[in-house]
């Protein structure tokens, strides 16, 4: 069996986990998400824990069996705690700045992007406009929200400006050596 699979996921206070067909669904104080059941695993709700089984010893069943568990398990934390990564930038007059539902991004660039937040995620900008937080339930759309903005303007490698995760650390490179006679 797998070994993350076999793991039953325990679900606290104030979630409650229901599965319906081929679809689970887990609602909790911070929202609701639904993951579906991929073929040959099958989940089941006793004591207070979400246990998966599977059908089969196939290749593909026993890969589902450890990654329906894994998306489980983030959905359980989700809908409990929630989900988020934090971001800084670092340049002069790099800056961020929330207007409604976008952030707007001043980043070396000749023009400002205006960012649109998707539903589901809420992202927060520091007094000193120069580091973000990205909340959510769905730690895939947290994830790939957070990599969107980095995206605008990825750190280069000779000062670092950019955007970056919070305590990422850039490999410097050396810039020109300049002619040594």
């Amino acid at each position: 069996m797998s070994r993350i699979g076999r793991k039953p996921i325990q679900i606290p206070s104030g979630v409650e986990v229901s599965v319906g067909g081929r679809d689970v669904r887990v609602k909790g104080p911070k929202g609701t998400l639904t993951v579906g059941l991929l073929p040959g695993v099958n989940a089941a709700v006793a004591d207070g824990a979400l246990n998966l089984t599977r059908d089969d010893d196939e290749r593909h069943t026993r890969s589902y069996h450890g990654l329906l568990r894994a998306l489980l398990a983030n959905a359980v934390t989700g809908v409990a705690n929630g989900w988020t990564k934090e971001l800084e930038i670092v340049g002069i007059g790099y800056r961020a700045e929330k207007r409604g539902s976008s952030v707007v991004f001043n980043l070396g660039h000749s023009h400002p992007i205006d960012f649109a937040v998707p539903a589901g995620i809420d992202i927060d900008v520091d007094a000193k406009a120069n580091r973000l937080v990205v909340r959510g339930i769905d730690r895939q759309q947290v994830g790939q929200v957070a990599a969107d903005i980095r995206a605008l303007r990825p750190p280069e490698p000779y000062k670092g400006k950019g955007v970056r995760y919070l305590g990422e650390r850039i490999r410097s490179k050396a810039g020109k050596q300049g002619a040594t006679a």
